[in-house]
Parts: structure tokens; sequence; C-alpha cells
């Protein structure tokens, strides 16, 4: 009798193991995943995804950090928090034998010095930080450069996004510096330029800024192109530029969380993603360029052919990859609270 009930027990146990590692929390980008998508996967294999978002790398990172990984089974950082996750031990190893769409992936884009070999890391998609702006409210040919932003006729007209690194990417930019500089004299040269631009500056927004140019909060600033892209889809006036100085360019990134408990099901839905069927759907609904060249091929030619979501050489040039600015991150983190309180 002892027997078969420590036999019972064992098999009511193993049951809610087994119904435990059903459930897959994904922690990632407000407004980067179709709800289709999640409902698809949890479809197809029975697992069901809890699903959160966040609205910066910092946000995410702190999180992660607080719980040393716990309680999330798939993030995706962009490309220097990819690099800092690493480093300080809040990701595991990713089996690339299990990937079974590996291949799909664009090899310019892999191998990256963030994360050789792809150990800890798979693109998600990628894409370009640029200027927004109304053709109802303003003539094209009128925003060409970051530096055009500070025209004292767009006061308290603009939206920022609500991003570090972003905010201070273009200060450095117009300055003729590196965005991914750790020279604090080069830093603080951008946050000055930056102060001056804080009375054109209505908002900051990393949630959801489109939604600002659609209400016509706003007239003008910057903003993602797959924002930007989905905004036009809804107003056909919301346009997108590549600034004469320099787009930025980044890579969000599929990675494993150092404290995932569904590293199984966490494989399973990195491999769902880069199919290209589904692929496809990601990058044609949230409008940010795909690394998935399978998926690419599956495009209506309109989005394909579309220089907001897959532009060209021209307007990549003096465009910059965000990279790891390690021991210099303190510093940019107290200017860009002195200016936020500026606004």
């Amino acid at each position: 009798m002892l027997k078969s009930l420590l036999a019972s027990l064992l098999l009511l146990l193993g049951g809610a193991a087994s119904a435990a590692d059903q459930t897959l929390v994904v922690y990632n980008w407000a407004e980067y995943l179709p709800k289709k998508v999640l409902q698809q996967f949890t479809q197809e294999t029975g697992i069901k995804v809890r699903y959160s978002t966040y609205d910066s790398n910092e946000a995410m990172y702190a999180k992660v950090k607080t719980v040393k990984g716990e309680g999330y089974d798939v993030l995706a950082p962009s490309t220097y928090y990819v690099d800092r996750l690493r480093r300080e031990g809040l990701l595991q190893k990713i089996d690339k034998s299990r990937l079974s769409h590996f291949g799909n992936l664009n090899l310019r884009l892999l191998n990256q010095p963030y994360d050789p070999n792809n150990d800890y890391s798979i693109p998600y998609l990628w894409g370009t930080t640029g200027i927004a702006y109304n053709a109802a409210k303003l003539p094209p040919g009128q925003l060409t450069r970051w530096a055009d932003l500070w025209n004292p006729a767009y006061k308290n007209r603009l939206l920022l996004l609500n991003d570090m690194r972003e905010v201070f990417s273009m200060g450095l930019k117009l300055l003729g510096h590196s965005i991914n500089t750790t020279d604090e004299n080069q830093i603080r040269a951008a946050y000055q330029k930056l102060v001056e631009l804080m009375p054109n500056v209505r908002i900051f927004d990393a949630e959801s800024p489109k939604t600002k140019f659609l209400s016509q909060e706003v007239t003008a600033g910057m903003l993602w192109n797959g924002e930007a892209y989905m905004a036009s889809r809804e107003n056909a006036n919301i346009k997108y530029v590549y600034p004469q100085e320099g787009a930025m360019m980044w890579m969000d990134n599929l990675v494993i969380s150092a404290g995932a408990k569904n590293v199984d099901g966490a494989h399973q839905f990195i491999d769902f993603v880069l199919r290209p069927d589904i692929a496809k759907q990601i990058s044609e609904e949230v409008g940010y360029s795909s690394p998935n060249l399978a998926a690419i091929k599956l495009l209506p030619e309109k989005v394909r052919n579309n220089p907001t979501v897959y532009p060209s050489d021209e307007n990549l040039r003096n465009a910059e990859f965000q990279t790891d600015v390690g021991e210099a991150l303190p510093i940019y983190d107290r200017y860009w609270q002195r200016l936020k309180t500026r606004g």
C-alpha cells in the first residue's frame, strides 16, 4: 500500500512539473510581437506564453539583474545589452543544434563583437532611428538633418524617444562624434547641445511614440523606423527621414535568461520565430527589418521595397550600430537624468 501511495505521489508531482514546463515567460519590447504569433505558438506546441513588455533596455536590465534572471525565460535585448547581460552571467548559452531554422539568418548580421559565434543571442529584428514628421503640417525637404530639429519654429512640437542612448546618439551625431564614445568631454558636449533642444521637446516616449504622431500631439521628432512604418499605415502623411549626419542602427536579439525554468520551451520559441512564415508575419506587422533572408523573400513587394523598413546603402551612409560603452554608461546616465529634469 505504501509503495502504491508513493508511486501515485511521484506521478502527481511529475505531472505538476510537466504542466509548469508548458508555460514560457517572454519579456519583450512593447508592440514588438503580434498577438496572433503567440497564439499560433501555443496552438502548435501546447506551451502557454506569459508575455510582458518594457520600453527601454535600461528598464529590462534593471529588473532582470534584480532577480538574477529568475522568472524570465526569453528576453529581447539590443546589441550592447546582450554583451552586458552575457558578461554579468545573466544569460545562458543557446544550443544552436536545436534551432532547425538558424540557417535562414543573414550571415552579415551574425558573429558580431557583442556575441561572437552567437553563443548567447539570435537576431530577432533590426532597424534604424531617424526623423519622422507629419507632411500635412510640414513641407517635404524641411527636415533632412538632426540639426534641423533645433529650429525654434518647432518649439513644443517635437517628440524624443525616452531612451538615453538614442537621444545622446542624436546629439553626438550632430557634433560629429561616434555614438559609442566613452569620452566624457564629448558626452558633456552632446548634453549641452541637447539642453538647447529642450524648449522644442513636448514629450519623451518610447512605449508607443507613434500614437503621439497619429493624435497630432507632435509634428516631428525622432522615431524608430518600425513605429514610423506602422504610423504611416494609419496616416500616409507620417514620413520617415534618414538624417544626413547618419541614422542610428540597432539589432534586438532573442536570448535565454540564466534563470530560465523552461529552457526547452525557450529553444522551441526561438526556432518558431525563425520560421520564414512566422518571421515574415512579424516583420510585416511591426514594420522592422527582419534578419531572416527566407522571410524577406515572402514579404509583399511594397514592404520589401519600402525604404522605411528596408533601407538602401545610401540611406545607411554614416549610420552606426550602437555598442556597449562599458564603464562610461554611468556618465551617460548622469547627464541623461539632468537632461530629463530640464524637460
